[in-house]
């Protein structure tokens, strides 16, 4: 079992805590973690790129010259490819870029995203995410006060209603419920910042 210090909002040690090996500690499947990151990456992708082929552009309707005795090639529309104008050859056209992957890969993706970030001791567990005010310049210097630079991570057990609020506007910090914790989201951040029931609560889903 790993033990893991919590701290308050003001960076100090509050009590240790022990998260489960199943779900903090296990062998890291880089395949499944990868698959997954791709399956969210490619859902967001539109797929509403479109070209028209041959049979989708204008004109053509005669052939544009008699087959033979002109001395120029024989041509049969305007709308073959090789014309300005004509229709393009392979082109794209709209897909769904979406797939499918199994719940116990799922899972074992984001163990494995989980398993990383602890092996690379980016987690910061809080006690409470309960803040007074809702000013960005407070939730720089919670920032400060613990330690935490570059791309973060909030995950939350509640609405933290004050504190997201406060951060809305640092252009490197998301915050996301617990529920919501996803692999692209973790590999994407430098530190995870997570409140003591949020962890519960994973491990409570993960188990």
């Amino acid at each position: 079992m790993t033990k893991i210090s919590v701290k308050n909002l003001k960076g100090e040690k509050v009590k240790d805590l022990t998260l489960k090996d199943s779900v903090w500690n296990i062998e890291v499947n880089n395949d499944a973690l990868k698959k997954m990151i791709r399956l969210q990456l490619d859902a967001t992708r539109q797929g509403t790129r479109k070209t028209k082929n041959r049979s989708e552009v204008s004109g053509g309707g005669r052939k544009p010259w008699r087959q033979k005795g002109t001395g120029r090639a024989r041509q049969g529309s305007i709308r073959a490819t090789q014309w300005r104008g004509g229709g393009i050859p392979f082109g794209v056209s709209p897909r769904d870029y979406t797939f499918k992957i199994n719940k116990k890969e799922r899972v074992l993706a984001l163990k494995s995203a989980l398993t990383l970030k602890a092996q690379e001791k980016a987690i910061t567990v809080i006690d409470s995410f309960n803040v007074d005010t809702m000013k960005t310049k407070d939730a720089v210097k919670l920032l400060n006060d613990l330690k935490l630079d570059n791309k973060i991570l909030f995950v939350t057990s509640d609405d933290a209603e004050n504190l997201y609020l406060s951060i809305r506007n640092l252009p490197n910090v998301l915050m996301i419920y617990a529920d919501e914790v996803n692999c692209y989201d973790l590999v994407n951040a430098d530190c995870l910042v997570i409140d003591e029931s949020a962890v519960k609560n994973i491990e409570e889903v993960l188990k």
